[in-house]
């Protein structure tokens, strides 16, 4: 070639770009300049396509950085150098749907029509300290699409009679036709008409007026497993919304945990903090304390103990089947008195006298 191309500046990415940068760089591109767009250029998609080509294949981008030119053959492609003999497998990554609008994936994959999917559906759930360490569940009403309960979906009334679609004559599929740099392109897309089906009803469905799907409100219960934790998804598959014709998105829960006043969760423990009083981190002591479970526990304060000691009670945090249970994690905080009585102030004197 006689002028290298910067195919990095192409694209406009470093040369130190990841697989997944040039490939979001060439979708945005071929995008915009695709020729059967509104202000598309021919001679500007052919060169970020060059670019892509190059940049996507490992041996060729590695023969680009050494020598300025890839070496494969060149069969007349009408770009010089460039060997564009294997463009096609590189828009194996992604759908080519995307850039062109629609469809187009067809012209290399050769897949036929893509299966239709409902949206997906996001919530919120509020839930306390002790139902993520249990788990719960809850029943939530979301406004959705839903396969009407009718026709169960088919469109017309229960007792009508179907006749061909006037749209595909019965054959379910029409031919699109796509004009692009590479030629003329025709593809099959599913009928609007019938949705697929062959045939339309003669009397609709009254309820969902023919589309075979409604909106309406749906009660649905989310079970929240144990050791949940703050911000955690639960994704429910096919509890999305419904498509006529294709398979339901899912949904998806946030789980938003309220704290607890003792209580804070580390993986598999608890942590609390544990207000002991001077003498007691001096001589020992028992307190006790109440379990997120509400049981009483007898706890051992050793002599000696110090502010921020942990104090670790075994078994006694978040039970789960696969990984056994977790602790109980208790850090002293030793208060100091604010007031000392006469008699209290003689006493400490004396023990400052003897060196403690």
């Amino acid at each position: 070639m006689a002028d290298k191309k910067d195919y990095y500046s192409i694209l406009g990415v470093e040369k130190k770009a990841s697989k997944e940068e040039i490939k979001k760089a060439y979708r945005k591109l071929a995008h915009k300049y695709h020729p059967d767009k509104n202000g598309g250029s021919d001679d500007k998609f052919k060169e970020v396509s060059e670019a892509y080509a190059v940049l996507s294949d490992d041996k060729k981008r590695s023969e680009y950085d050494a020598y300025g030119r890839t070496f494969g053959s060149n069969g007349g492609n009408g770009f010089g150098d460039f060997d564009f003999s294997g463009f096609a497998q590189n828009f194996q990554d992604f759908d080519l749907g995307d850039i062109f609008g629609g469809g187009f994936g067809d012209i290399f994959g050769g897949g036929g029509a893509r299966g239709k999917r409902g949206r997906d559906v996001s919530i919120d759930i509020e839930i306390s300290f002790e139902e993520s360490v249990f788990g719960t569940e809850r029943k939530v009403l979301v406004t959705k699409q839903n396969v009407c309960s009718n026709c169960d979906g088919e469109g017309g009334e229960p007792d009508t009679k179907y006749k061909k679609c006037t749209t595909c004559n019965g054959a379910k599929m029409i031919h699109d036709t796509k004009h692009t740099f590479f030629g003329t392109f025709t593809h099959q897309t599913v009928c609007p008409g019938c949705r697929g089906k062959g045939e339309v009803p003669e009397n609709i469905c009254k309820k969902c007026l023919g589309m075979g799907v409604v909106k309406e409100q749906t009660e649905i219960t989310i079970k929240v497993p144990i050791g949940m934790e703050n911000g955690e998804m639960i994704r429910m598959r096919g509890a999305g919304e419904a498509v006529s014709g294709g398979v339901a998105g899912d949904l998806y829960a946030r789980i938003h945990v309220k704290p607890h006043p003792i209580f804070k969760k580390q993986g598999a423990n608890f942590l609390m903090d544990l207000d002991i009083k001077v003498t007691d981190a001096i001589l020992g002591a028992e307190y006790s304390i109440k379990t997120i479970d509400n049981k009483t526990l007898r706890v051992k304060i050793p002599q000696g103990t110090s502010n921020g000691d942990v104090l670790r009670v075994r078994g006694k945090g978040l039970q789960l089947k696969s990984s056994g249970s977790g602790d109980l994690l208790i850090k002293a905080k030793v208060k100091m008195p604010s007031k000392l009585s006469r008699k209290a102030k003689k006493l400490l004197e004396e023990l400052q006298d003897e060196g403690i």
